[in-house]
């Protein structure tokens, strides 16, 4: 397996507390690192860089590991920029316009569907992102959610079955029904296609009630449950995450202070969208008192066409240092490791030894210029390990 050394880092990002300055980040400066085609070999001193089949020339610019985007709905077809303007002139958000997207999703063709998601894919990637999560979720039917988790799976191995989106039109007179259904044939038909299952447990989607008895048939089918969680109110959803012992829960725009504890001697992270606030005009989260009381935070683009339509985690990186009180360092280690962890990964996230080989090269001297330049073109370089 031929070998290659990423020499002239002026930074490096490692998130391994092992290495160079033993912070969290694990930074090393005048760097240099050695991966195979898999696997992070070596990280050192620019000045001890071993011989290697190839050279990558860093040029003094940082080296971060690959993003970890652990919420997206990739998989749609559809716009609703409508509902933006609107927001953007007042109206406030309530969870709805799914409904848009799922008659837009159910009547395209798959070949559609796929080339769409290619693109968003592409656009993430670009962006510095080397594992993502691919959500169902916007048809709602046993065929339909079954059809987008196939396709989910052509970009991603982390797929998370997402029945439980919201109620669709045709069972607004039989709630009970459509719960059944999820928990019933649905997820029968997608449970072997996916690795995760998730509700979404708010105001105007599912009660704690029904979020708890569909991810715990989810989980007797195999699946580890995933929850969206006090996006618009709070109904208990963090309190539920918690109990389930879920890998992440999902927004945490309003929590009470039981919830942020819970959190913070948990093992399940809470992971921000602060794509979904900027595109709603909603209060943001705040991130300082989830890591003030040492819960695990994570960053993601919540890619969806109503709420957040983001394909940069530069920008969702700004945001949460402009916006929800973390420092760039923070915000930086939540967009890689804090989502590995949320999808309850270590082999990705961080570039220590023995890490898979997924690493971006910044076109800048300092991490900082995710944040100090945001929207600009700050990712000269995505390297994924081969799969």
């Amino acid at each position: 397996m031929s070998t290659r050394v990423v020499v002239n880092i002026s930074e490096l990002t490692t998130n391994d507390p092992t290495l160079g300055d033993n912070s969290p980040l694990g930074r090393l400066h005048d760097a240099a690192m050695v991966v195979d085609e898999q696997r992070v070999l070596w990280v050192g001193a620019n000045a001890d860089a071993p011989a290697a089949d190839e050279w990558i020339d860093a040029c003094d610019s940082a080296v971060i590991p690959g993003f970890v985007d652990s919420h997206t709905h990739l998989v749609f077809a559809g716009e609703r920029s409508d509902e933006f303007e609107a927001r953007m002139a007042g109206v406030r958000y309530d969870g709805g316009g799914i409904t848009r997207t799922v008659e837009a999703t159910r009547a395209a063709p798959t070949d559609l569907l796929r080339a769409l998601s290619a693109t968003r894919a592409a656009e993430l990637r670009a962006s510095g992102v080397t594992t993502m999560e691919i959500k169902s979720g916007y048809e709602l039917t046993v065929a339909g959610e079954s059809r987008l988790l196939d396709v989910a799976r052509e970009f991603s191995d982390e797929v998370t079955f997402l029945g439980a989106h919201v109620v669709p039109e045709e069972y607004a007179n039989d709630r009970d029904g459509y719960v059944e259904l999820v928990m019933g044939e649905m997820l029968a038909a997608c449970a072997p296609k996916a690795r995760w299952a998730d509700v979404f447990c708010d105001w105007g989607a599912f009660s704690v009630d029904e979020a708890r008895a569909i991810l715990l048939r989810a989980r007797e089918a195999g699946l580890e449950p995933r929850l969206h969680g006090n996006q618009i109110g709070d109904i208990g959803g963090v309190a539920l995450a918690v109990e389930l012992d879920a890998a992440s829960v999902d927004h945490c725009t309003y929590v009470n202070d039981l919830d942020v504890e819970a959190l913070g001697s948990s093992n399940t992270v809470a992971t921000l969208l602060p794509g979904a606030e900027f595109s709603t005009r909603s209060v943001y989260p705040s991130a300082r008192r989830l890591l003030d009381a040492r819960a695990v935070v994570a960053l993601a683009t919540d890619c969806n066409p109503g709420t957040s339509y983001v394909t940069s985690m530069g920008f969702v990186i700004a945001l949460a240092v402009r916006e929800m009180g973390m420092t760039v360092g923070e915000a930086l280690w939540a967009a890689t490791a804090g989502g590995a962890r949320a999808l309850r990964r270590d082999d990705i996230g961080h570039l220590g030894v023995g890490a898979r080989a997924d690493f971006v090269v910044l076109d800048a001297p300092r991490a900082a210029h995710l944040a100090y330049r945001p929207g600009g073109p700050v990712v000269r370089q995505t390297v994924l390990a081969r799969r």
